[in-house]
């Protein structure tokens, strides 16, 4: 198995379900995809307008509040992305269009555990292009308060070292160092569901999120415990969602990155910006083309490039 090569998915999966934040029904078609196209989001069901084709990169992110978002800050735009974007880079896939017919995408039951296992069923296959990775060559830090999130290199592999710190006993200090694995990704990160508290949800509704959350998709925390009636699926299950969303916000690097991030108190916007900072300045990094550090979830060989998915769907 040449695990040095790009992957894309064998086959399509459909999924769907609601928007967190818009509560508005969405569904998603993941289809296979030719060698160095990456993540390709096609927003389809927009009003007046022909379907959009979005890369998933960080120069696309239009917002990062509660969430990250690609597109225009009109109706052309893909929110709540991070949670594929996680999978995708957790299982190894270098290539997918995602077609979908909503501003959001579902957010399933909180956690990329259902993108994973759509993506295992249906399997990868490796096509001729070598993969290429984005190696950090020097340290890139960025600060805002008692925030801070670095990228530092490495000599192989991904390590991401997320430490949070809330002021309620429900959660407090938790950090979670990880080695970036395809297995160890499915195991013990993509189970790990977004969290809120109940105290914010009447000034989340009223700015216009959270209108599709519920203990369905959500851990809620109130004032002294965790109020889903099944508990938490890990002790430190908090932390493992920050590491989650962090693989996410990171994959907008366009390519799998060799090096070690750190963050104490970050978030999506911390995420995105330390990638800014890595990309502004071309001594922090080089494109390279190297033994992967993993290998990608359930792949087969194919001696022939894949078609472009998306080509014939803008017709």
């Amino acid at each position: 198995m040449n695990f040095d090569r790009q992957t894309t998915l064998r086959a399509a999966v459909t999924l769907s379900g609601i928007g967190v934040h818009s509560g508005a029904p969405a569904s998603i078609c993941l289809k296979p995809s030719s060698a160095n196209s990456g993540v390709v989001f096609l927003r389809t069901g927009i009003e007046g307008m022909p379907p959009q084709l979005i890369h998933a990169k960080h120069t696309k992110v239009s917002a990062t509040e509660l969430c990250t978002v690609i597109g225009d800050r009109g109706p052309a735009s893909v929110s709540t992305i991070e949670h594929l974007m996680s999978a995708c880079a957790g299982l190894g896939v270098d290539n997918v269009l995602v077609e979908i017919d909503g501003p959001e995408m579902p957010i399933m039951d909180g956690s990329a555990r259902e993108f994973v296992a759509a993506i295992e069923a249906t399997g990868l296959v490796t096509l001729a292009a070598p993969r290429r990775y984005l190696k950090v060559l020097q340290p890139v830090r960025i600060e805002q308060g008692r925030a801070f999130a670095e990228l530092m290199p490495a000599e192989q592999g991904f390590r991401l070292d997320v430490e949070i710190d809330f002021d309620t006993a429900v959660i407090g200090r938790q950090r979670k160092i990880f080695d970036l694995d395809a297995k160890a990704y499915a195991s013990e990160i993509s189970k790990a569901r977004t969290f809120g508290f109940m105290r914010d949800v009447e000034q989340l509704w009223k700015a216009g999120f959270a209108l599709g959350a519920s203990l369905d998709n959500t851990v809620a925390i109130g004032d002294d415990k965790v109020i889903n009636p099944e508990g938490l699926r890990y002790g430190d299950e908090f932390v493992r969602h920050k590491v989650l969303d962090a693989i996410g916000d990171l994959a907008l690097a366009g390519y799998p990155i060799i090096g070690e991030f750190r963050s104490y108190c970050g978030g999506h916007r911390m995420n995105v910006r330390i990638l800014e900072a890595l990309f502004a300045d071309r001594a922090n990094f080089a494109i390279v083309e190297s033994q992967p550090v993993f290998a990608p979830a359930r792949a087969v060989q194919m001696s022939a490039v894949a078609p472009a998915a998306y080509a014939p769907d803008l017709h």
